[in-house]
């Protein structure tokens, strides 16, 4: 080489780096509290660790990501909800054992650093953090070069809680005869995005800013919908004892998630009809001419969260949540979900 090698040479610029930095840095800290005790850019992040309160706390963590619903973001452009998404996904992942959250980590990684796109993403998890209570206590943003297609950027979050360890709820009380009780989505949620996108832009050719009259709204906007985070909805029913056992309908959706909570010799009967299905998931089934167990195993149906109870508290507990809908019971059998 004639010119002396610089690592902005080799695609990798480091001043636009420091300028997210400075800006994340300020939207990090409006989600700081009493127990933060370090400040972003530190090589760890510092958290109070002393639960007076509780006899015997114990932490639940948990990492995830957005899918391909990123592919949605670089479509339209808006790069601001995303985040959020990540950190409600998570909340609600800790969420079922009872925890509540602590401290967020985030990584972002994506070819070039464009500051605006990056500090739009972390606006979008600083949103979510302080939405859900806790810090956005520190991260990482990778550039690397030659790695991620133009414009384009994968975002993993980590999050840590907390619960009393006699206040876990893990299912083990679940019986035949109780109640499953379902809270609403709004949306994909951040599940099923590889075969909506492949029905919306690939078997029907429609594009982000189609508007369908079924939908009432573009494409884009009802794919961008945001993940709802069930914490604020459940927050007053975590320490009552009267939930038996919480599923995040995620990935697998009702006939895969449900059965991660089930104790050996119960099913769960899930009934048709018994919720208004969204009509994002209508759309999909026709298009794409989909089977039934096949979209219940890809997309949460307009179910986001399943309580099970037992049948003396769903009554109280229904009338304790913004929405529900009594979806189901529990049965004898072989932990599965059968659709009745």
């Amino acid at each position: 080489m004639t010119k002396s090698a610089t690592y902005a040479s080799a695609g990798v610029d480091i001043d636009a780096a420091n300028r997210a930095t400075e800006k994340i840095k300020e939207l990090a800290r409006a989600t700081f509290n009493a127990r933060t005790l370090s400040e972003i850019g530190s090589f760890g992040g510092m958290f109070d660790g002393a639960f007076p309160e509780m006899r015997q706390p114990v932490l639940v963590a948990s990492a995830d990501g957005v899918g391909t619903k990123l592919k949605i973001a670089f479509a339209t452009g808006i790069h601001n909800t995303i985040g959020r998404d990540l950190v409600n996904h998570c909340v609600n992942d800790i969420l079922v054992q009872g925890a509540r959250p602590l401290f967020f980590l985030d990584y972002i990684a994506t070819g070039k650093l464009a500051p605006e796109t990056i500090t739009s993403i972390v606006e979008g998890i600083a949103n979510g953090c302080g939405e859900n209570g806790c810090a956005l206590l520190g991260g990482e943003t990778a550039e690397m070069p030659g790695f991620y297609a133009d414009g384009e950027y994968d975002v993993a979050g980590f999050i840590v809680g907390v619960v009393d360890r006699e206040k876990i709820i893990d299912g083990h009380t679940i019986t035949p005869g109780d109640v499953v009780l379902g809270l609403p989505s709004v949306g994909l949620h951040t599940n099923g995005y590889s075969l909506a996108r492949k029905l919306f832009f690939e078997v029907t050719d429609y594009q982000a800013e189609t508007h369908l009259d079924e939908l009432d709204e573009t494409i884009g906007a009802a794919l961008l919908k945001p993940h709802v985070s069930y914490l604020s909805t459940l927050e007053g029913l975590l320490d009552t004892g009267m939930i038996k056992g919480l599923a995040h309908i995620t990935g697998g959706g009702l006939l895969e998630n449900i059965p991660r909570i089930l104790p050996a010799g119960t099913n769960v009967e899930i009934k048709r009809g018994s919720w208004p299905v969204l009509p994002i998931f209508e759309s999909m089934r026709r298009i794409g001419n989909i089977e039934e167990e096949e979209m219940f195993r890809t997309f949460n149906m307009g179910i986001g969260m399943v309580i099970i109870c037992a049948p003396s508290n769903a009554s109280e507990i229904a009338a304790r949540v913004d929405s529900c809908y009594e979806i189901g019971r529990v049965t004898d059998g072989d932990k599965r979900v059968v659709l009745v």
